[in-house]
């Protein structure tokens, strides 16, 4: 998608303008319009894992793993998807390490977060994903997935798990989501 169709579809902030990313779920919902939907992102080095809450913010479903490629390209898949399923924030998984510290994979999100946030004008929530991928792992496992379908899905799945965490969370202190 070019710049200029960015711009117009609405979703391209103005030139120098970030917007807020939040990294609490109540600040998050203040930003966030009614009835639509939310789009969980997990960011890998080659997929961007992506899943889809329902219109209520209840529940997450796994949407589609796109593969990295150049970050125009990428912009460009996730607008069409966030117009496409009428997308109103962004939560994405941030990757801290165990002591809650940004390592290189952690910096690396939030630099791709920042980027994004200059293209999509949408309410955007880091929400802490350190074992997301391992329980994703776990669940495909226990489904008895064959190892060449979890490399397949586990980025969808573990987009799944973070954005459900963060639904979950939601509900218990954002206003009109219980």
């Amino acid at each position: 998608m070019t710049p200029q169709r960015l711009a117009r579809s609405g979703l391209a902030s103005q030139q120098g303008r970030q917007r807020h990313v939040a990294q609490d779920a109540e600040a998050f919902c203040r930003g966030l319009p009614a009835g639509a939907r939310l789009l969980g992102i997990d960011v890998g080095s080659k997929t961007l894992g992506l899943a889809l809450s329902d219109i209520t913010r209840t529940i997450a479903s796994g949407l589609v793993t796109l593969k990295r490629g150049k970050f125009s390209a990428n912009v460009a898949q996730l607008v069409s998807l966030i117009e496409a399923h009428q997308v109103g924030g962004l939560v994405v998984g941030l990757p801290a390490n165990l002591h809650g510290r940004d390592g290189p994979r952690a910096q690396s999100t939030r630099a791709f977060v920042r980027n994004l946030a200059q293209h999509i004008a949408l309410p955007m929530l880091l929400w802490d994903e350190r074992f997301s991928t391992a329980a994703a792992e776990r669940v495909l496992i226990e489904a008895d997935t064959s190892r060449r379908r979890r490399a397949a899905v586990i980025d969808k799945v573990a987009a799944t798990l973070i954005l459900q965490n963060a639904l979950d969370r939601m509900r218990q202190g954002c206003p009109g989501m219980r």
